[in-house]
């Protein structure tokens, strides 16, 4: 029997996902929870419009692929009802009350809420430190100034003729989701992954020399020191996005449903 899965959201990174399933269609079937009557759905996705919507048609899984605002309608009550979900606006999670419901959800219903990887590796390594004392973990996120131009532009810059770096955020991990919920999902599941929001530190810099998404952490611990840099390819279509999340969601669905899992 083929695993349903339901997308909220029919988006960049939601079209990648469907793609990807696509290729495995002998062992998923989809729908797409879009309120925009004019989002155009692949004729192999069932539309839905809202959560009773959503209920009838019995997904085993649903994966959050929208915004912070759609893990705040709907991850709770997916998950009050026993159906585990797959959160990729991480962002969302920084909200300690909201992060303490949906774990309270998931385990109530014996379910389960995930977070991928997303943009980023190494949160095994993040998560074996996170009991350490004196553990500390720092985030670096360098984009192009493509990623960036509303918040450039708000800044006072012309992104069109910038030529050095600008330092647009260095702080908590919090406040760094919240601040720029569409760029820096990745910031929250490191935090989430390692130290915590308040402890991870993270910095945002729009550098015109760069045309990858570039992901710094550095860790440094009792138990040793880390250091990773990940450069990432932006999606064609969302230069604020990169395009290896989708595969990650990819990833995370198929490892909740397979018999073995690594890593």
């Amino acid at each position: 029997m083929k695993h349903r899965i339901v997308l909220i959201g029919f988006g960049t990174i939601a079209a990648d996902v469907a793609a990807g399933l696509r290729k495995q269609s002998d062992t998923y079937t989809m729908a797409a929870l879009c309120r925009r009557p004019d989002a155009h759905l692949p004729p192999d996705i069932h539309r839905l419009t809202d959560f009773v919507d959503l209920m009838s048609w019995r997904p085993d899984l649903v994966v959050e692929v929208a915004s912070q605002d759609a893990v705040r309608e709907y991850a709770e009550n997916c998950l009050k009802t026993g159906i585990p979900v797959i959160v990729s606006s991480a962002g969302a999670l920084a909200d300690d009350t909201l992060r303490q419901a949906l774990a309270d959800a998931a385990k109530a219903s014996k379910t389960r809420v995930m977070v991928p990887s997303g943009a980023v590796g190494s949160l095994d390594y993040l998560a074996a430190v996170r009991q350490i004392e004196g553990a500390r973990v720092t985030y670096e996120s360098r984009k192009p100034v493509a990623a960036w131009h509303a918040e450039l532009t708000a800044l006072g810059h012309n992104p069109d003729t910038l030529s050095e770096p600008v330092v647009l955020y260095d702080g908590d991990a919090a406040t760094a989701a919240q601040k720029y919920p569409q760029n820096l999902n990745v910031a929250a599941t490191i935090a989430l992954a390692g130290v915590g929001m308040q402890a991870t530190q993270v910095r945002v810099v729009a550098d015109p020399a760069v045309s990858e998404n570039r992901h710094s952490i550095q860790v440094e611990s009792p138990l040793g020191t880390m250091s990773t840099q990940i450069v990432n390819q932006p999606s064609p279509s969302n230069p604020k996005t990169s395009w290896v999340v989708a595969q990650s969601v990819l990833a995370t669905i198929e490892k909740h449903f397979a018999g073995a899992v690594v890593g």
